[in-house]
């Protein structure tokens, strides 16, 4: 790749050539965790809740980070990096990848055909639906690859911002929410408490294997541009994404704060039938003429993710297949190897949807949990990457982000502690 000196390029350009990566991140992040898992953390336990909800997002922070800082540092992933740090770390990131991507890819997509049929009310079944919904993505990927999913992204989470600020604001503006500071929150100091809360934090606001996809796309947003963006290029380009990310985790859960705790109405575990529930309390507070609104913001929420993660795990496995033979550099090998996965893990997910249609619910807080388990581990490997002899050390840390990243690495373990004492021994 033949790329100009970053002093040839104004801050402006810069600036733009690097962003997209973290739109990208964003558009991962902003879908089940949102939608769902904020909306169900406020509904459920209103406003006691929301300091996990600033926890998740402050302690996710600097992992998530050190993917961008390495691609921009190094000119590589996070892969090359995990495979230089030895084969036990190589591996162990390999075997969390497989033990979780298929499940992740499964419900985002069941969570997308659910609103699907609300929106278009077609009569069709949850698996059709996220039958179409994965041929329309690898169908967008295959033939876009980046470039189709950098700029439908940029549109993407443009108009989601906008639609659920709106939404927020009418819901103030209407009184929703007034009677809420008056409700007694249930505890969540149990152990059905304490596996939501995991759940819930295991996506918020996206997991932690997501650093991974981010240094993936910053180097494809490179070849696109032909501008291989400066650190400070690249923590723009984060900030954006994981900035929008939390920013509207927050919207989301306010919105099923301020709408629906204390409507006493319990969720479905069938993914169409909590799609309706969910504009149908919206809307029966904002009023009905709301409903279209809600719906194309929490499907446009879930297209975005469900693309997203369908590029996202096809990359890893080319990439992981690639530093294998070592020959990360054979641009033919990997798009081959991209299609190949491309086809055959939606294929894998369709066949975990078909065994487990209708309980939506248990899949979602299933693979959230276990993103969250994941996160510790993955949140170390990073970090001693980043501040290790893998990374230049002009691009390591501060002594002080490094004490804020470990402290974050600290709440991370023991609140996994604390789910396994919960889980085996309360």
């Amino acid at each position: 790749m033949n790329t100009r000196p970053e002093e040839s390029y104004s801050l402006k350009q810069r600036l733009l050539y690097a962003l997209g990566p973290g739109l990208l991140i964003a558009g991962a992040a902003i879908g089940v965790s949102h939608l769902v898992q904020a909306t169900r953390a406020g509904a459920d336990y209103g406003f006691s809740i929301f300091w996990i909800l600033i926890l998740a997002i402050v302690s996710k922070y600097p992992f998530m980070e050190f993917g961008p800082r390495f691609a921009a540092a190094t000119g590589s992933h996070l892969i090359t990096g995990y495979r230089q740090m030895g084969r036990p770390v190589f591996w162990v990131f390999v075997m969390m990848t497989l033990g979780t991507m298929f499940i992740i890819q499964a419900a985002v997509t069941i969570v997308t055909a659910g609103l699907a049929e609300q929106l278009f009310g077609m009569g069709w079944s949850s698996f059709t639906w996220s039958l179409l919904i994965l041929a329309v993505c690898v169908m967008l990927l295959y033939f876009g690859r980046y470039p189709g999913l950098d700029m439908s992204m940029k549109i993407i989470i443009s108009a989601l911002t906008v639609l659920t600020l709106t939404a927020v604001l009418m819901a103030l503006g209407a009184g929703a929410g007034r009677e809420v500071a008056e409700i007694s929150p249930p505890s969540y100091w149990n152990a059905a408490g304490f596996a939501f809360i995991i759940a819930f934090m295991g996506w918020m606001p996206i997991p932690l294997d997501a650093s991974v996809w981010h240094s993936i796309w910053t180097g494809e947003r490179s070849k696109q541009t032909r501008y291989r963006p400066s650190l400070r290029d690249c923590r723009f380009d984060f900030d954006i994404g994981y900035g929008s990310a939390a920013l509207i985790g927050i919207l989301f859960f306010l919105l099923g704060t301020l709408v629906m705790y204390g409507s006493g109405m319990s969720f479905s575990g069938n993914s169409v039938e909590f799609s309706a529930q969910l504009v149908e309390l919206y809307s029966r507070t904002l009023g009905y003429w709301s409903a279209p609104l809600i719906s194309v913001a929490a499907f446009i929420t879930m297209f975005s993710t469900t693309l997203a993660v369908t590029d996202a795990y096809p990359r890893v496995a080319a990439e992981v297949v690639a530093e294998l033979k070592r020959s990360g550099n054979e641009e033919p090998g990997r798009l081959r190897n991209y299609r190949t996965a491309l086809l055959a893990i939606p294929v894998v997910s369709l066949m975990v949807l078909y065994t487990s249609s209708g309980a939506f619910t248990v899949l979602i807080d299933f693979a959230a949990g276990l993103s969250f388990i994941a996160a510790p581990v993955l949140g170390w490997f990073n970090y001693k990457l980043i501040t290790g002899e893998w990374t230049p050390e002009e691009a390591r840390p501060s002594t002080a982000y490094r004490l804020f990243s470990l402290v974050c690495l600290i709440f991370l373990i023991v609140f996994t502690c604390m789910w396994a004492y919960w889980r085996f021994f309360s």
